[in-house]
This record gives structure tokens, sequence and C-alpha cells, in this order.
């Protein structure tokens, strides 16, 4: 898996709810580039779980949507005097 990037308005994005964060539920303010740090390192360290989180839902809905699929597909099927 490559790192996880993101461009300069989503890291300032982010970076700016983290700054609300701390200050309204922590009461304590933190800059910019601590903000910054913090998130570098949330994202190294926590990022790849909650990626993984997202690839086994992204499976599961695959799978899913598989079986219905094939579902229809049998739906298709014309009646013979072959069992199967």
């Amino acid at each position: 898996m490559d790192t996880i990037r993101f461009d300069d308005q989503e890291k300032a994005l982010l970076v700016a709810k983290l700054q609300r964060y701390f200050t309204e539920e922590l009461k304590q303010p933190i800059g910019r580039f601590d903000a910054e740090f913090l998130l570098d390192f949330l994202s190294e360290e926590l990022g790849a779980y909650y990626y993984n989180r997202g690839v086994a839902d992204a499976q599961a809905v695959l799978t899913a949507k598989a079986a219905d699929l094939a579902d229809a597909v049998w739906q298709l099927e014309r009646p013979t005097e072959f069992k199967r």
C-alpha cells in the first residue's frame, strides 16, 4: 500500500479540525505546526487500520453484489429435462 497523502487543501482542513477538537473538547489550544505533526503521526500509526476497514467494507459490498448478480443469472435459466 502506498502512503496516503493529502493535498494542501485537504491537509489544511484536517489540521483545522484537529485544532478545533483540541480547543473545544480538550480546552487546550494547539498550533498549526503541532496539529500537522499530530495528523502525520495519526496517519502513519492508525491510517492503515482505517484503510483496511474501508477495504473490508468494500469487499463485503462487492461480495453481496456478486451474489445478487449470480442469482439474477440463475433466474434466466429455462426449464429443461436435465437436473442440476
